[in-house]
């Protein structure tokens, strides 16, 4: 199969055989493609190898023999964003969430522009813990493993005054109000869960629920390999607790 003009996103590149990179890219219409870019290691740096940093975007040509496809030509279609610290980071770990959890293969055109608009909120600086959340939201749908955060498993609409816990196979439960509070605070609260549900800015209180039940679901699914961005995130300076998927945004995430 020819891959032709084909808009992606550099996911992750690393050194393959003695000269060439094997490049993993989120594409438009084809999903997760696994490329070969052949003879762009060396002494003499190759124009391709520019094109090939993740959060890169490009337009590709490619030939698919099996499960990789061999590089023809890719460019460059836009600055990558230059990022520091907690921001960088946060990329990072977008990255390696996609590649842990979407299979090669699988047409996913609406992650693509979650993808998108998630890269360009990390270029703007727009809020970091809202960026990754409705990034681990849209992701979880794209696989059919996420949930209607409206509703709890029993069908009953999510009360904004309540908190809720989640099963990662079956969806959300109300928590009784008599848990002790280090139980309560794992859970989200319903008016945090509504807002994810719209796609509404959270108030800043209601963040760090939703990036517990996110990460209990993710967390699931990822198994017991952790993600290198959660030791990552854990060792940046002011960081004194590991919070595996999910302390990756500022103060007030």
């Amino acid at each position: 199969m020819r891959i032709s003009g084909e808009p992606g996103f550099v996911l992750h590149a690393r050194p393959w055989r003695e000269t060439s990179l094997l490049v993993e890219v989120l594409s438009a219409n084809h999903g997760r493609v696994g490329l070969v870019a052949r003879g762009v290691q060396g002494p003499k740096r190759h124009p391709l190898r520019a094109a090939l940093q993740p959060l890169q975007a490009i337009r590709f040509d490619a030939v698919q023999r099996g499960e990789l496809a061999q590089l023809r030509a890719a460019e460059a279609m836009d600055a990558a964003p230059r990022l520091t610290g907690e921001a960088m980071v946060s990329a990072f770990y977008l990255n390696e969430l996609t590649l842990r959890l979407l299979p090669r293969g699988d047409e996913v055109s609406e992650l693509f522009l979650s993808y998108a608009a998630a890269r360009e909120r990390l270029r703007q600086g727009e809020p970091l813990a809202w960026t990754l959340r409705r990034y681990e939201r849209d992701l979880l749908d794209v696989l059919g493993i996420g949930f209607d955060w409206s509703v709890d498993m029993a069908g009953l609409p999510v009360d904004p005054a309540a908190r809720y816990r989640v099963d990662p196979d079956a969806g959300l439960l109300r928590m009784v109000s008599d848990r002790g509070a280090s139980e309560r605070r794992q859970g989200a609260t319903g008016r945090g869960l509504l807002a994810l549900h719209a796609d509404r800015m959270p108030e800043p209180g209601d963040l760090a629920g939703l990036r517990h039940v996110l990460r209990t679901v993710l967390t699931h699914h990822l198994g017991a390999r952790g993600l290198k961005s959660w030791e990552m995130l854990a060792g940046l300076p002011g960081r004194g607790r590991v919070e595996p998927a999910g302390d990756y945004g500022p103060a007030g995430d």
